[in-house]
């Protein structure tokens, strides 16, 4: 029985993980979203390269914006994911503890 229990344990510290690392995609999602918009109407604009501003040519800015926003997607689908099967697994776990 405590072998399942430790296996809840794991699942949910696994959640946690899974939890945080949405959180940290979300953000840069934001970021990403608030970028395009700002391109939009931006006459000039800047790239952040190795820790200096570069000036660089808006529709590759956005091309580059739209390929990492489309990843970052990708990315939180597959840790929805992940998630729904630990939630899954959790539930059956818990059937089995509550059943022994």
């Amino acid at each position: 029985m405590s072998d399942k229990v430790q296996q809840l344990q794991s699942i949910e510290q696994s959640r946690q993980a899974i939890g945080a690392q949405k959180q940290q995609l979300q953000a840069q999602l934001f970021e990403a979203e608030n970028a395009l918009k700002e391109l939009e109407t931006a006459k000039t604009a800047y790239k952040i390269v190795g820790g200096i501003m570069v000036k660089s040519d808006i529709d590759s800015l956005k091309k580059e914006l739209s390929e990492r926003k489309e990843a970052l997607d990708l990315r939180a689908k597959t840790l929805d994911s992940q998630e729904a099967k630990l939630v899954e697994k959790a539930k059956d776990l818990q059937k089995d503890v509550m059943n022994e």
